[in-house]
């Protein structure tokens, strides 16, 4: 099991959690004293989300940078 102070636990958490998701146990101290421990879950499931799968399925109807109703601004009388 590796041991990290919180200091370098800030600074290196990236890759701390994925020593962490492979399977390996740390323990997190402060002050030389341990406080927690971070172990990995029992069932991990690969995230597949793809970016951009929503692209194409919103369709504007109408101008959205401009005002929904045009009586309600008094500038464009």
């Amino acid at each position: 099991m590796k041991k990290a102070s919180i200091a370098y636990l800030r600074s290196q958490l990236s890759s701390l959690l994925d020593y962490v998701q492979k399977g390996e146990e740390l323990q997190i101290e402060k002050r030389n004293v341990a406080i927690a421990k971070l172990v990995p879950v029992k069932t991990f499931r690969q995230n597949f989300t793809k970016l951009g799968r929503g692209k194409n399925s919103v369709k504007f109807l109408k101008d959205v940078v401009g005002p929904a109703f045009e009586e309600d601004w008094e500038m464009l009388k």
